[in-house]
Formats: C-alpha cells, sequence, structure tokens
C-alpha cells in the first residue's frame, strides 16, 4: 500500500503555501510549528528525514546534500521568485501525482 507524501516546509515557504495546501487536504508541517526555527539546514534534513517527510524548501544546500548522496524522503526545491499560487499547485501535483517511496532519495522542481 503507497503512503501519501507528507511535507515539511523549512523557514523560507510562506505561510501562505503552508495554509492553501492545508486547505486542499495536504499534509504539511512548517519549521515554524516545531522547537527547530534555528536549527542549521543539516538539523532540519535529519528532522524531515526522521519523521519521513519530503522537504520543501527555497534552500539550494538542501541540493547539495542531495548531491553528496545524504539519504532522504525527498526534496522539493522551489527557485526563488515562484509565485505562491505556484508553488501550491507544484507541491498539489506532487502530492497526487507521487507517493512517498516515490519520492524517496529524488528531487522534484517547482
Amino acid at each position: 500500500m503507497s503512503r501519501k507524501i507528507r511535507f515539511y516546509a523549512d523557514e523560507h515557504i510562506a505561510k501562505a503555501v503552508i495554509r492553501g495546501l492545508r486547505q486542499r487536504g495536504v499534509d504539511i508541517l512548517a519549521a515554524q510549528e516545531t522547537d527547530m526555527l534555528s536549527a542549521s539546514d543539516a538539523e532540519h534534513f535529519k528532522q524531515a528525514q526522521s519523521d519521513n517527510r519530503v522537504i520543501v524548501t527555497q534552500d539550494d544546500d538542501f541540493l547539495r546534500f542531495h548531491a553528496a548522496g545524504k539519504t532522504h524522503s525527498g526534496i522539493v526545491y522551489a527557485p526563488q521568485g515562484i509565485s505562491i499560487g505556484e508553488m501550491i499547485q507544484g507541491l498539489l501535483l506532487i502530492s497526487q501525482a507521487l507517493d512517498a517511496e516515490e519520492m524517496q532519495d529524488q528531487v522534484e522542481f517547482l
């Protein structure tokens, strides 16, 4: 049985994106809602992995972790300048088209 994707939004993701996804039934946890607010990127990366959550970020440090071969539950990278609507649509599409197993150690670009 496939598992739905659960997202972890780092500190750079707008609250409007998180609200928009939740209104559409997407499971997303924001860094601001955890004790991880002042944590390093490496700590966020580790936390998302331990919670089996796909990281949503605009920070290319996470792409470097992937390039270094570090195991993760998935990364969705949104470039700077992407609109809130585009980000919501892209993440919604990923959550509908892929499952958690398919995101394992993968990077998707919005």
